[in-house]
């Protein structure tokens, strides 16, 4: 029997790509984003689109992420339990005195440092249900507030490596210390950071001009939440300590997070259980799938095209390169999902080796483009479940009117800060 042509071949592996993304972002028939992702994966490695070793060679080398992932959701979900982030919500009502400006640039700190130290899926995921709830009690409309967590999730990812799973997947082994991703990122991380506020407040100033409850309970901290902060703060050094001896994430986050949770059920005489199965598992199949898809895009050939395009553009200007590359992985995210995305720009770049300022770009792309729509990352739609189960409701052409303004202005003042402003 004569094989199929290539070209026929790679047409398949980009067709059952395609629809196993759709089926990720979309979630039709409320089907899991997970079961989308293998079955994409299953279907490739079943027809042979994508060899079994192949397949199994990609699923290993999401490793370091499986064990980050774990590590950040066993944790999220510790804190969660325990009441931490009710209660630092509670405490930014309080200290608002009354202003709903202030208090929206409480909500918006409180969610910086979560997706600086645990991740942005911490943030959508965990913070975003105690901000609707403490916001309600506060009188004050949930909209702004609601949309900190999806937009703070995103635009806080690079201030350090840990601070989005994607920048694992972007870099691969070659990741950057500490000490050089900072002096890489920490100017274009304030870029979006503080343009990012600054758009979400004047978009909503008059939400934030209405005066707040005068009055919010006080609510005390719990041993356990007590015991939870102190661990992210422990585990948040491990972590620093790991990344500026250049050394893999994954294991510290989840040896130390585990850590953390025997301590707070040993104190708290509460069996760990719990915790673990609220943890979306779940998610780390869908990685896994991903992976394998993005093993499909590799065996069609578009990544060596896209690594020769990288190499020619970047013969010419590497700065023009870096910045027309970041922008086109932005908008890239909110079609294909930044995870995929990611898996695919990371090979392009390993590959291509390129200079730091394109990787860098590329970086900065993956993380803050998918402020632009619902469908831009799995926190932001981690983010959209957890405020209908609020019920709350913003739709995919609200949020793409707030990120088609909030979006392209913080990344192309980020690039910029990359590309000109010196490192710290």
């Amino acid at each position: 029997m004569t094989p199929p042509h290539p070209s026929f071949e790679h047409a398949a592996i980009w067709a059952v790509a395609a629809v196993a993304t759709a089926g990720v972002i979309v979630r039709p028939w409320r089907i899991p984003e997970a079961v989308w992702a293998v079955c994409g994966a299953g279907l490739l490695v079943a027809t042979g689109l994508v060899p079994w070793a192949s397949a199994r060679s990609a699923v290993a080398r999401g490793r370091d992420v499986y064990l980050f992932l774990a590590g950040m959701m066993l944790l999220a979900e510790i804190a969660r339990r325990e009441g931490l982030f009710e209660w630092l919500a509670v405490v930014a009502v309080r200290h608002a005195r009354g202003s709903a400006r202030r208090l929206f640039a409480l909500v918006y700190a409180i969610g910086t440092l979560v997706t600086v130290l645990m991740s942005n899926d911490a943030t959508a995921v965990v913070l975003t249900p105690a901000v609707c709830a403490v916001v309600r009690r506060a009188g004050a409309k949930p909209l702004p507030y609601l949309l900190v967590c999806a937009f703070i999730a995103n635009a806080a990812s690079f201030v350090l490596p840990i601070s989005n799973p994607a920048n694992l997947v972007v870099f691969g082994a070659g990741l950057p210390d500490l000490v050089h991703w900072l002096a890489r990122f920490t100017w274009p991380s304030v870029a979006a950071i503080v343009a990012t506020y600054a758009v979400l407040v004047a978009r909503h100033r008059r939400e934030l001009g209405a005066p707040l409850a005068a009055h919010v309970p006080e609510m005390p901290l719990a041993t356990g939440a007590r015991l939870a902060g102190v661990g992210i703060l422990i585990v948040a050094a491990v972590l620093l300590v790991f990344s500026a001896l250049d050394r893999p994430l994954g294991t510290p986050t989840l040896i130390a997070s585990l850590v953390v949770a025997a301590l707070v059920a040993a104190r708290t005489r509460a069996a760990p259980w719990p915790a673990l199965r609220g943890v979306a598992w779940s998610v780390l199949v869908l990685v896994a799938g991903l992976f394998v898809l993005v093993e499909g895009f590799v065996r069609s050939g578009v990544v060596d095209t896209l690594v020769a395009a990288v190499h020619a553009a970047a013969a010419a200007s590497t700065s023009a390169t870096a910045f027309g590359v970041g922008a086109l992985v932005a908008f890239a995210c909110n079609a294909l999902n930044n995870l995929p995305a990611g898996l695919l720009a990371g090979s392009v770049v390993q590959q291509a080796a390129v200079a730091p300022a394109i990787q860098g770009a590329v970086a900065v792309g993956i993380d803050l483009g998918p402020n632009l729509s619902v469908t831009g990352s799995l926190a932001t739609i981690l983010w959209l479940i957890a405020i209908r189960r609020e019920g709350e409701s913003v739709s995919a052409m609200q949020f793409l009117r707030e990120g088609a303004v909030v979006m392209p202005v913080a990344l192309v003042l980020s690039l910029l800060a990359l590309l000109v402003l010196p490192g710290v």
